[in-house]
Formats: structure tokens, C-alpha cells, sequence
């Protein structure tokens, strides 16, 4: 479709990106360190630590030696990190993707059936976690292929004495580290001290390398690995950069605080492109705690928050968070989920600048819209597409709609994923034949070349920015004995967008919804346990016996 969109681009964004003098993230990264040396690259909000653009460069090149030399594990190898947002996140992102390996990123709160599925499903020959979930990994490594395992303390970056005190309160007296026996697993400072006396050789990795398998949920419930190439994220990278760059002065202190999980592709974006800006990216371990988050807040003239609505509207609703000092924030970036109205209009009250909604999904590295960063208010779409981001409407047949009607919104620009890891059908399935990735979301784009979701194709449940595919949910139902049928939706609710809705048909007449419950609690991760179930004496379907969802999201 024709760019529409193009003069409605603030002053200062191109409409195109040059992509010649991208190589890998790993010279992006050594590029980033020579240029900004001594300033703070991430710091912990929980501790204040922090550590320098030199300090993370020896530190992440200890974890490419230790890697490549010491265990010799080869190029192209996948390996899982499995942690929230600590400093040894991006010591061993940056050491992994330097010494030319796959990250393969995962939610330390997966249960292990999930675990066991991703380790397999990637092919992961080692993994570094946080001890608090090293049970789990016990639980399924011997039904993977992972021969290296890495254990990290949540105080592992502090000085000698504190470190000493805090991993013994947290293992001692607080008790937070369940028992696990993972035999020949490495303590991650040991891992630092042998990789710092072992050797790495700088590996030559092309733009087309893949650097992540990001795995993303599917219609079939089945998770896939995204194939995001080092090409594909530092094209976001210098798309989400051209857009910001007119409103940052990369001469001043840029921080952004970064609260979403870095395993989250959402997060992870930012998080690198402020490395290119030379900024400081403050790491929050646990937003869910608010009066702490708030107050990681306080100490930070930011000029960046990127989160999803959720955790906006926690914020918005803390009595502390109209006391800081909002004198330096230029945007918030709300995405992973649609940002509700009254939600970005308290937003706007309280910091007196507007929310900034996007767009994007996992396969696009992620972003594909942004609105434009010097609105004055909060434009209630998803923004316009990105310099070098080409979008099209198509109706069933895939022909282009005509101008404000909706179609399924499809994508092609340098941000697309190479495909799914092992899945070409599936692969094939999303792309059509001119290179366009079918979303599987319905849209419709103004004059001005704003577009604005108006449905899904999929059945899809956005939970606080997490997604949640119905199919998963009743299998693991369906394993109950006392279920006869069942079915999950979504419904509106105000504190997560959207939340799991169970109607399920008993096989046993004393089967209760509590018992469902806790069943999904031994088997999902807890963003995916449903939160109501209704009893039915049979679920409505078509004339083909398939359940029509449809029908109960309207009773839901």
C-alpha cells in the first residue's frame, strides 16, 4: 500500500534506515563500550550497583572465553538464560552473543513441562539460571540435550562482604532458594574467574547469524522459536533509534528504567537501543512490588519507561509516584498490550506528557508502530509504521483493503524474523508469497497513516502483556480427570487487559472450579491460570462439532 503514513513523521525521522553498515550485535556492542567507556551502562535498582560500559566488556568477554575455551562449546551452540532482570543478565547476553552463540531466552517462571519443551525444542546444550529456579531445571535436564549448567545468586554482583550476607539471608535465612542437585553445575563467579584466565578469539559473525531463538506462543498452542538474526534486531535497533533521536541529546545522561523482563523481546529491544545511545538502563527485578518500583524511580531522573498497561495504571494508583521529578522524561513507551485510556489520561495528569503506544510481536524483533513522540496527548492508535517498515491490509484472499476499511495487518521490513526454528511449515503458514508476515491482527489505518487494531484473528489472550493461547490452557485442563469438555477465552479486566475464563463440562458431578485451579497451578506458569470457571452442561459448537469460542466470549 501506498506510505501514507510518511508525512505524518515527526521532523528529523527518515522514512528509511541504512542497513549497509550493520554487521553484528557483538560489534555493535564493542563500538557502544569505545565510544562510552566510562559511563554507566546498567545499574540494579534493588542494590545500586552498577557497572560501566569498560567494566561490562571484560566482564561479558569472561563469559565468552569461559564458553568458548573452557568448555569449548562451538559457534552457533544455543544457550538458555533463564533469569529476571540482575546484572548477570547482560554480562552473559552480551558475553554469548560476542563469542557468537544463540540466546535462547526463557521465563525463570516456567513450570517444567514448559522448561522441558523450550530446552528441547532449541536444542540447548547449556543454561544459566538463577538459583531460586534451579529446581526446575533439575526437574527436565536429563530429557534434554543440556550438558552445562551455570547457577547464579541474586547477589552475585555485590562487594565481597555484602554479597557474602545477602546470599545467606536469601539462602539461609529467608530460605528463598529451593533444594536442587544439579550435578557439575559451575557457580557463575567461578565461571568469571576461569573465563578470565581463559582465552577468546574473536569470531567473525555476519549479519545474517541468527542471535536469538525467541520463543513465542502459537494457534496450536505450541511454542516456537523465532529466528531473529543479528541483522533483525539491530534494524529495530536503528528504527527505534532514528525515531527517538530527535527528541534525545545523547550528550546528556539518558536512563531508562527497565521494569518489563529482559527475556521479553519488548524489553529487550530498549534495553539494546540504549546501549547504541550510550545510555544507562536501570534494571527493576520485581515491578510488582510498587512502593519498591516507585522508589528505583525516585532516585532516577529517566528519560525513558517503557512497560505495559498494567504496570502504568499500578503507578498511576501508588500515592509516591506524583512526587518524582518527571522534569527529564521525554516518553513512555507502552506496548506488549493496548494501553486503556483512562489508564494513559491519569498518566498524562500526573507526569504532564503523554502515554506512547506501539506495536509489535516477537517475530518483528519487535517493533513495527510507534506513535510519534511529539504528540501532546495520547492519540488512543497504535502509531505509524517504522522508517523502512512497510505495512498492508489484506481481506481473507489477501488483496489490500481499500482505505479505512480493516484487514488482517501484514508486515515486511528488516525486522521480520528468518522464521520458525524447525517449523518450515509453519514458517510458510505466516509469510505470504510477496514476503509479507501475516499477524493474525485485524486493522484499519486512517488518512494520516495512523493505524489502530481493532481485532484478532487468533484467539489469543493478552495478559498483562504476556500472550496466552487458549489451546495450551485446555490441554493442560483436559489432563484433569474430572473434565469431560472445556473451553478458554479471554475477558476484559481492569488490572491485566485480560483475564483466563475457563467453561468446562464435568465428567465427574463433584468436580469444583477450585480444583481446576490448582491443577493449571502445578502445570502453568502463573500468568496462565485461569482465573473464573463456569460449569456447563455442554458447550456451543458448529455443525462440525468445533467449540465455537466466539459465543462463550460473549457470555464471559
Amino acid at each position: 500500500m501506498e506510505k501514507i503514513w510518511l508525512k505524518s513523521y515527526s521532523p528529523g525521522v527518515p522514512d528509511e534506515i541504512d542497513l549497509s553498515s550493520i554487521t553484528s550485535i557483538a560489534d555493535f556492542f564493542e563500538d557502544a563500550v569505545r565510544e562510552f567507556g566510562a559511563r554507566p551502562a546498567f545499574i540494579s535498582g534493588a542494590t545500586g550497583v552498577a557497572i560501566s560500559y569498560n567494566e561490562l566488556d571484560a566482564l561479558s568477554r569472561n563469559v565468552s572465553a569461559y564458553f568458548q575455551s573452557a568448555i569449548k562449546l562451538p559457534k552457533g551452540a544455543r544457550v538458555a538464560l533463564m533469569m529476571p532482570n540482575l546484572l548477570q543478565y547482560p554480562i552473559c547476553l552480551f558475553g554469548l552473543l560476542r563469542a557468537g552463540y544463540v540466546v535462547a531466552n526463557v521465563n525463570p517462571l516456567y513450570t517444567p513441562r514448559e522448561l522441558e519443551h523450550q530446552l528441547k525444542d532449541s536444542g540447548a546444550d547449556a543454561i544459566i539460571v538463577l538459583e531460586q529456579f534451579a529446581h526446575t531445571v533439575e526437574k527436565v535436564i536429563a530429557k534434554t540435550l543440556v550438558k552445562h549448567v551455570v547457577v547464579t545468586g541474586v547477589a552475585d554482583m555485590m562487594p565481597f562482604a555484602k554479597r557474602i550476607i545477602g546470599n545467606f539471608m536469601i539462602r539461609s535465612i529467608k530460605k528463598m532458594v529451593p533444594a536442587y542437585f544439579l550435578p557439575g553445575n559451575v557457580a557463575f563467579r567461578t565461571m568469571m574467574s576461569q573465563g578470565a584466565a581463559a582465552s577468546f578469539n574473536k569470531v567473525t559473525i555476519a549479519s545474517g547469524d541468527l542471535a536469538f531463538l525467541q520463543y513465542t506462543g502459537g494457534t496450536t498452542g505450541v511454542s516456537k522459536g523465532a529466528m531473529l538474526t543479528h541483522m533483525n534486531v539491530l534494524a529495530n535497533v536503528k528504527q527505534g533509534s532514528a525515531w527517538t533521536s530527535p527528541f534525545l541529546d545523547r550528550n546528556e545522561s539518558l536512563v531508562t528504567v527497565t521494569a518489563i523482563p529482559l527475556y521479553h523481546i519488548f524489553a529487550l529491544g530498549m534495553a539494546i537501543n540504549f546501549v547504541g545511545l550510550g545510555g544507562t538502563n536501570v534494571l527493576v527485578a520485581d515491578p510488582r512490588n510498587t512502593a519498591a518500583f516507585v522508589a528505583i524511580l525516585a532516585k532516577y531522573k529517566f528519560v525513558s519507561l517503557p512497560a505495559v498497561n498494567t504496570l502504568f495504571n499500578a503507578l498511576i494508583n501508588d500515592a509516591n509516584f506524583s512526587k518524582i521529578d518527571f522534569s527529564k522524561c521525554r516518553f513512555a513507551i507502552g506496548g506488549g498490550t493496548a494501553v486503556q485510556r483512562a489508564v494513559a489520561d491519569k498518566w498524562q495528569v500526573i507526569t504532564h506528557s503523554p502515554l506512547c503506544e506501539g506495536y509489535g510481536l516477537t517475530e518483528c524483533s519487535p517493533s513495527v508502530t510507534l506513535n510519534p513522540l511529539d504528540l501532546t496527548e495520547f492519540s488512543g492508535s497504535i502509531g505509524l509504521p517504522l522508517p523502512s517498515t512497510e505495512l498492508s491490509l489484506r481481506d481473507p484472499d489477501g488483496k489490500e483493503v481499500t482505505l479505512g476499511a480493516s484487514g488482517e495487518l501484514c508486515v515486511r521490513g528488516p525486522q521480520v524474523m528468518k522464521g520458525y526454528w524447525n517449523r518450515p511449515q509453519e514458517t510458510a503458514d505466516v509469510m505470504t508469497a510477496d514476503g509479507f508476515l501475516r499477524t493474525g491482527d485485524i486493522a484499519t489505518v486512517d488518512e494520516r497513516g495512523f493505524f489502530r487494531i481493532v481485532d484478532r484473528l487468533k484467539d489469543m489472550i493478552l495478559v498483562s502483556g504476556f500472550n496466552v493461547f487458549p489451546n495450551e490452557i485446555e490441554e493442560v485442563i483436559m489432563m484433569h480427570p474430572g473434565v469431560f469438555e472445556v473451553a478458554v477465552v479471554g475477558k476484559p479486566d481492569t488490572k491485566t487487559g485480560e483475564a483466563i475464563k475457563v467453561f468446562a463440562v464435568k465428567k465427574d458431578p463433584s468436580l469444583t472450579a477450585e480444583s481446576i485451579i490448582e491443577h493449571c497451578r502445578k502445570e502453568l506458569t502463573g500468568y496462565k491460570v485461569p482465573r473464573q470457571v463456569e460449569f456447563l452442561d455442554e458447550l456451543p459448537k458448529s455443525n462440525v462439532g468445533k467449540i465455537l469460542r466466539r459465543e462463550l466470549r460473549d457470555r464471559a
